[in-house]
């Protein structure tokens, strides 16, 4: 499985493949017995670690398990014992390419529940960061795809890392964070953005605009590379639609559900969401879609920051946070897809259940209906073109 880090992905995948080979090229695979071939689990001491199960026939896999729950972190049972604000520090940690959306879907519920009214300008702020956060997420898993063959690094290689570094850097400059950001607090941000950071951000859109064409070219409009993802790991509308498949991964195979544009926000119903929809459902189609995330991403927040309001960015709260009795459920589009948090409380300062619902636990599964009847060679290219986060599945 691709590991978010960058170009330790497509290291990973490449080792795979070859595990895979000498598993099935023993004893009586020309007879056409069926091998079951284990990948994984990694090691604990990486990012996460997951098994996939796979049934394979002449190095042709004819079923597929995914295989979760090996690094179990307990967020949701930490959570309990924790007050609101201590919630938010460990609710950006599980997808780690997505901290800032996942701290504010948690903020969001729990404003909800109290019914709070957030300032103008942060609920702006909260936009511009979301979207950036969507770029860089986007980016980290087109990083590996942008290498050779040979897993030689391109010029689309080097446009997508110094993508990423631009990002990063203004998220840095707005959070104080480079990982987990903490910008978002009850009721708003931690403090304002620097001054100079729109100019900064709007210069950090135009890195990305003008680098975007590098990694196209070694991507989605190479040749190549078109014809080694084409039809490989196709997943249906239906089957994406049965098994709850949201994000990039099932607007790749048609389904169109965009919560900002379906549930849109006050501010994402000011701007113009347009869904990047494929059809095909291959892997070709999820880079495509993952493309043009990051084309729309950088239209948005240049919109944002064009009608960007002053103002507070945050509101003034007691020493302790209590959301009322009751339970509310609320959903945001991460860079992976639905991310939903249930809260319900017995009106205490800690949130007597809280559940996620995290876009890469729902998307794995897919992996059982779309890898039977790929072969072996195909399937590093296949997994590559399917984003998930593993600390999003043992959350």
């Amino acid at each position: 499985m691709p590991d978010p880090s960058g170009a330790a992905g497509l290291c990973t995948i490449v080792d795979v493949r070859e595990r895979i080979t000498i598993g099935v090229g023993a004893g009586a695979g020309h007879l056409g017995v069926d091998h079951v071939v284990d990948l994984g689990p990694l090691h604990p001491s990486a990012h996460g670690a997951y098994r996939l199960r796979l049934t394979v026939d002449d190095l042709l896999i004819t079923s597929a398990e995914p295989l979760v729950g090996h690094l179990h972190r307990g967020a949701e049972k930490l959570f309990e014992v924790r007050d609101y604000r201590q919630v938010l520090t460990l609710a950006n940690r599980h997808d780690w390419l997505a901290a800032f959306c996942n701290e504010l879907t948690v903020a969001l519920a729990v404003e909800r529940m109290i019914g709070m009214e957030v300032p103008a300008r942060a609920v702006w702020l909260r936009t511009i960061l979301c979207e950036l956060n969507r770029m860089l997420a986007h980016v980290v898993f087109l990083a590996p795809l942008t290498r050779s063959l040979t897993a030689v690094p391109t010029a689309g290689t080097a446009a997508a890392q110094r993508c990423r570094e631009a990002v990063q850097a203004v998220m840095e400059q707005a959070s104080g964070g480079r990982i987990h950001f903490m910008a978002n607090r009850i009721g708003g941000l931690r403090e304002d953005v620097p001054a100079g950071w729109t100019d900064a951000v709007r210069a950090a859109t135009r890195t990305v605009h003008s680098l975007l064409g590098a990694i196209r070219a070694a991507t989605v409009d190479d040749d190549a590379f078109r014809r080694r993802h084409e039809g490989l790991g196709t997943l249906s509308e239906q089957a994406a639609l049965a098994l709850g498949v949201t994000g990039p991964i099932g607007r790749a195979s048609g389904v169109r559900v965009d919560l900002r544009d379906d549930d849109a926000s006050e501010v994402y119903a000011a701007l113009d969401v347009r869904p990047v929809l494929r059809a095909a459902g291959d892997a070709l189609a999820r880079v495509e879609c993952v493309v043009g995330e990051v084309e729309q991403s950088i239209r948005l927040v240049d919109t944002c920051l064009d009608r960007l309001p002053s103002g507070p960015v945050n509101l003034r709260l007691p020493k302790v946070i209590k959301a009322p009795e009751g339970s509310c459920y609320v959903w945001t589009e991460a860079p992976l897809g639905i991310s939903g948090v249930y809260l319900t409380s017995r009106g205490e300062k800690t949130p007597w259940r809280l559940k996620l619902r995290t876009p890469s636990f729902n998307n794995i599964q897919a992996l059982s209906a779309l890898l039977p009847g790929t072969g072996v060679a195909d399937l590093p290219v296949v997994l590559g073109s399917f984003a998930v986060v593993v600390g999003d599945i043992d959350r």
